[in-house]
């Protein structure tokens, strides 16, 4: 035990005190953060509390307990590991939380943290009726955490997941198995929709690698720590979303709607197609990039997709 460790174990012994340690250890570090937390404080209190086996939403009554010397050494490592190793927390931890369900996580997939959670949690509300959702596409799947949020959303509906990726796909089957939901959520390794049985759905929805080469060199280590092809999109970020916008009519029922995150590529998605009336939602909890296209916009608008692609 070096003698920052000694010192800290002799003189911190809450929760409180640890997660206020960590965060301003974190600080120091310089750590980046966006996997799920956007500070400090909020990645201490995930990392801390999850090392003591303690719930996310542990009631604030139980911060001021204090930490027996084991406990105090497996923090401190905990807190140290994330200093050192530069990865995002939930591969410390092996799990993410994503509209409000855990999910297993490892390197294989990019940690879940997209906003669409929100809009499942509303069920996609106003923009369906949630009573005639039969059938919902994830594309892009990664973990599949967007796939069972909806499975769970939309009770009687069947939902498919789809990736490109052997490797997300394991991962994703995992959660499939972790929530039960085997006879609701169906996995496809498929290049988009280039192997997946032709249906048709009330809601397409996707969160797609859609960061530009250039800003993806430039991101923080963490995220470099993430498998790189959840990321790139090509020169221009919207390699996939093209294709997934040029070939989407055919997937979607008459009165469904389409779904995509583009993140920081949004202005750039509109300059590419500024006759087309993208609706960017806005949410609660925070993140944008994200927006809606009815069926019928995006059989309108196919040629000019479709072009895109030439």
């Amino acid at each position: 035990m070096n003698k920052t460790s000694f010192d800290v174990l002799t003189s911190l012994s809450t929760i409180r005190d640890y997660v206020r340690w960590g965060a301003s250890q974190f600080t120091r570090a310089k750590v980046s953060f966006g996997h799920g937390t956007s500070s400090a404080l909020d990645e201490a209190l995930a990392l801390v509390l999850h090392t003591l086996h303690q719930p996310y939403n542990l009631a604030e009554s139980y911060f001021q307990s204090t930490l027996t010397p084991d406990e105090r050494q497996e923090v401190i490592a905990m807190i140290e590991r994330r200093i050192n190793e530069r990865v995002p927390a939930a591969y410390l931890t092996q799990e993410a939380i994503f509209a409000g369900l855990p999910f297993f996580v490892d390197q294989r997939v990019l940690v879940p943290r997209s906003p669409i959670a929100e809009l499942i949690e509303q069920r996609f509300a106003p923009w369906v009726n949630e009573d005639n959702v039969e059938r919902i596409l994830d594309l892009c799947t990664g973990s599949a955490c967007i796939a069972i949020a909806c499975a769970y959303a939309f009770p009687d509906a069947l939902v498919d997941g789809v990736d490109l990726s052997p490797d997300a796909l394991a991962v994703a089957e995992q959660n499939v198995a972790k929530h039960d939901m085997a006879d609701f959520v169906t996995l496809y390794q498929s290049d988009l929709f280039n192997d997946l049985p032709t249906s048709k759905y009330d809601v397409i929805v996707s969160n797609p690698p859609y960061v530009s080469v250039d800003e993806w060199e430039k991101l923080p280590t963490e995220f470099h720590a993430e498998p790189e092809m959840g990321f790139k999109g090509g020169a221009s970020g919207l390699d996939l979303v093209v294709r997934i916008l040029a070939d989407a009519d055919e997937y979607l029922a008459e009165q469904g709607i389409l779904i995509i995150e583009v993140g920081s590529s949004a202005e750039t998605l509109q300059n590419m197609f500024p006759d087309v009336p993208f609706y960017w939602l806005s949410f609660e909890r925070g993140g944008d990039g994200v927006f809606l296209l009815t069926a019928e916009q995006v059989r309108e608008f196919q040629p000019i997709f479709e072009e895109a692609l030439v």
